[in-house]
């Protein structure tokens, strides 16, 4: 596959509509399929888990987080903090809870973040909103042990967005001691000229702002700590699969601890829905990890 500049528009949506290359359903199924697991899943969550619900971390309406909290208290905790996908259009923190029973019964913290979605939020509107959910948690709730992202699709492109954030100018600095970024766009570039932009509308230089791939910053000792995962599905697009792994070279050449994990058997979906399940890798991964065990 040539250069996605080369490509024309109509080779551009294809690549960069991640319904149409799952194996498993037609376009239309696959995400009526999605929105169906992941909404059930979080009804479940919040049925069967301690929460604290629409904790406002700023005056917008949107600006809300759901925290699924542990059993046992008694001491500190890690948190995960999830962050939705849905292309920055759909979804949000009321079906991001779908992870939660299988980490919170490993004594892991699960926070779900609300953002405002396109065409009400725009994109370095996210950004800010997904930074200052993190800042406010962190000035909030002294008993965190460690603060651990998780972000899909669109939200894994928020999640590298928090890695490159310059923390002096929110007061505080997260420790955040790890990240799973799943099937992301880390260069907006390439959505400009696919109908993902209608409802975003963003020009060239809001993309370039907010492109993960162009914000890498060199290891810092505090980004010393934290590991980062690079997880993409077999049933991605090549153009995800390019960006996954364009995003873990560099990641990888600026000092940080990264891996990339290329996932069989999982497309753009069912690659985060299966983390409803105790015994998949992914969850493994955030349970083992935020616990103290091995490294990722």
């Amino acid at each position: 596959m040539g250069r996605w500049q080369d490509m024309s528009r109509e080779e551009l949506e294809e690549q960069y509509s991640p319904s149409r290359w799952s194996p498993r359903l037609g376009p239309d199924a696959v995400v009526e399929a999605h929105v169906e697991a992941v909404t059930a899943g979080t009804q479940r969550a919040r049925a069967s888990t301690q929460t604290l619900l629409h904790v406002p971390y700023g005056d917008g309406n949107g600006e809300k987080l759901d925290i699924y909290l542990p059993a046992d208290r008694s001491g500190a905790f890690p948190v995960l903090v999830y962050i939705h996908g849905g292309y920055w259009q759909h979804l949000s923190k009321d079906a991001s809870g779908f992870a939660a029973p299988a980490l919170v019964s490993q004594g892991v913290a699960v926070v779900a973040v609300g953002y405002n979605i396109a065409p009400k939020g725009h994109m370095d509107e996210m950004v800010a909103q997904v930074r200052r959910s993190l800042a406010f948690l962190v000035q909030q709730y002294s008993r965190i042990s460690g603060v651990y992202l998780c972000g899909h699709s669109a939200g894994a492109h928020l999640a590298a967005m928090v890695l490159s954030t310059d923390w002096a100018e929110y007061g505080v600095t997260p420790d955040i001691r790890g990240a799973v970024l799943v099937s992301g766009v880390y260069d907006l570039e390439p959505v400009l000229h696919t109908y993902v932009n209608d409802a975003l509308n963003m020009s060239r230089e809001v993309a370039q702002r907010n492109s993960p791939m162009l914000c890498v910053t060199g290891a810092v000792p505090a980004a010393g700590a934290c590991e980062v995962l690079v997880a993409v599905a077999q049933h991605d697009s090549p153009e995800f699969r390019r960006q996954s792994r364009e995003y873990f070279q560099a990641l990888r050449l600026a000092g940080w601890t990264v891996s990339l994990l290329d996932l069989a058997g999982v497309d753009h979906f069912d690659i985060i829905e299966k983390l409803s399940q105790d015994s998949y890798v992914l969850t493994q991964v955030l349970t083992t990890r935020p616990g103290g065990g091995q490294r990722w």
